[in-house]
């Protein structure tokens, strides 16, 4: 059975750009079926943004193309209501993926961000890792 995940933004772009390196691993997780990555609308619309940074120097057909091998591979949750009991994240930005993770009853949320990382030993909902952590 897959492993159901919420990928943060920095996780997914580094599978997407750096897939022919060392994350190479976490491209084919999710292109094999070994897991299957949870987004949503706000998460998507993130990695769009994020995708166009000048700093990637990516075309618009580039971002396409990136975009063709992930975006099929993930199941879109909607996120209507946000439970009440989630911790909140000092970065407001972050806290979607928290949600997303509860809402969509993910597996694992794994995450290279420092926010989310700092409360996985409180959280007992579902574990919270990082990258290297999951990959192990």
């Amino acid at each position: 059975m897959p492993y159901r995940v919420v990928l943060d933004t920095n996780c997914i772009i580094s599978g997407l750009i750096f897939s022919h390196r060392k994350m190479a691993w976490l491209r084919h997780s999710w292109q094999s079926g070994s897991i299957i990555p949870l987004v949503c609308k706000e998460t998507a619309s993130e990695l769009l943004r994020v995708l166009a940074y000048p700093k990637f120097k990516l075309t618009n057909s580039e971002r396409l193309l990136l975009l063709a091998d992930f975006l099929p591979y993930a199941e879109t949750i909607t996120v209507l209501d946000v439970p009440l009991d989630l911790p909140v994240i000092r970065d407001k930005a972050d806290q979607i993926f928290i949600t997303l993770a509860v809402v969509g009853q993910a597996d694992a949320l794994v995450t290279g961000d420092n926010d989310l990382l700092v409360i996985k030993d409180s959280f007992k909902t579902l574990p919270i890792m990082s990258l290297s952590e999951f990959e192990e």
